[in-house]
């Protein structure tokens, strides 16, 4: 099997890769390792399933003012947004024998802003459009091997079978970390790349989040923003969740590390979290309709073993990302790889677009003509 452009991953980088190829008429193939698109971007309904308007999982937020780029796709894909809720006082938990303190924050000059629908609704825009039979999911790839001009992927699928694709260039829409830990390459990347792609934390990976949802949201009512920050725990911060339908629901980062949550288990968790925002934001809290929680460091699609302990947020750095005999042949466009947005919304838009403007360069200059043809 030969294409033009391999891309590897099937969250918002590797869709808007596959979007601009696509508009540029240059051949590619999408290989996804889960069964579904979008990566760390996912929206489910208070059952837990994905869902057209409902609770963000994984990413959630961007900043129209700046970040122009991903604001601009936004407007293209003819979604609308809404402004995060933040009307009303904050909650500050300092110590546990204290009571929480109520405060009025100062207003935000750079408000954050919701997409209409959840963040997932951005990655079905995106995906419009592109053929479906390019879209290959539940199919990882395992390895990479440049054979002169062209480079060899292989490909697991569910059923355990192997397929090769041979392909000209290949865009890595994964984070470096990730990419480091599942593929082998040959010749294998320089040592100093190598470590610099295990060194970069992804952006999630070591995460979870609690959601509450509710018949009405309450914490309004009692002139709170939903937004609360503990020095305590479970969860270190929390914010309103509301869907732009309006399904209330609250949300917390836990502060409790992916070893400890491991332990304590699922069950322990939810108790722990119940009684923090119960704590914070009044006893009817306590009894939520439904409930949901996301561990990152649990999915094997996102986090390695050197995930399980925070990392920090990616720093920008402009160094390159290959080099060595796969620079010419391989692209990183990651979220994390991003110089100026790492680990954001608009960090894996702007990666695509910078990786898509340098390979159609290259092959306007006369680069690898694997896959042109249709097969």
């Amino acid at each position: 099997m030969r294409t033009q452009v391999a891309i590897v991953g099937g969250g918002l980088a590797g869709l808007y890769a596959a979007r601009l190829l696509h508009a540029a008429k240059v051949e590619w193939m999408l290989i996804e390792a889960r069964d579904r698109l979008g990566g760390r971007i996912l929206t489910v309904d208070e059952a837990g399933q994905p869902a057209d308007d409902g609770f963000d999982l994984g990413p959630s937020w961007y900043w129209p003012r700046m970040q122009p780029v991903l604001a601009g796709l936004v407007a293209e894909l003819g979604l609308s947004s809404f402004e995060q809720h933040s009307d009303g006082d904050v909650v500050f938990e300092r110590m546990s024998r204290e009571t929480p303190q109520r405060f009025r924050p100062v207003v935000q000059d750079q408000q954050s802003f919701r997409v209409a629908g959840g963040t997932g609704a951005l990655v079905h825009a995106v995906a419009r459009g592109l053929p479906r039979e390019r879209l290959v999911l539940s199919a990882q790839v395992t390895a990479m091997a440049l054979r002169g001009e062209h480079v060899e992927l292989v490909i697991r699928h569910a059923d355990g079978a192997d397929e090769t694709l041979v392909v000209g260039h290949v865009i890595a829409a994964i984070p470096p970390r990730l990419l480091e830990a599942t593929v082998s390459f040959t010749p294998e990347q320089e040592a100093s790349v190598a470590r610099r792609w295990r060194d970069t934390p992804t952006w999630m990976a070591p995460h979870a989040k609690f959601f509450a949802v509710y018949d009405r949201p309450f914490w309004r009512d009692a002139g709170l923003s939903g937004t609360a920050q503990s020095m305590v725990g479970p969860m270190a911060e929390m914010h309103d969740a509301t869907t732009a339908s309006g399904g209330p629901g609250l949300f917390g980062f836990l502060r409790v590390d992916a070893e400890q949550r491991a332990a304590l288990g699922e069950e322990a968790l939810t108790r722990a979290c119940l009684d923090q925002l119960a704590r914070v934001f009044g006893p009817d809290a306590r009894t939520p309709r439904a409930i949901l929680f996301k561990d990152w460091a649990a999915d094997p699609r996102t986090a390695t073993a050197a995930d399980r302990s925070a990392g920090g947020h990616p720093a920008p750095d402009p160094a390159p990302w290959v080099t060595g005999p796969w620079k010419e042949h391989l692209a990183l466009a990651g979220s994390e790889t991003s110089p100026t947005e790492p680990g954001y919304l608009a960090g894996a838009v702007g990666e695509a677009g910078r990786a898509v403007a340098e390979l159609i360069k290259k092959l306007g200059a006369g680069g690898s003509r694997v896959g042109r043809s249709s097969d």
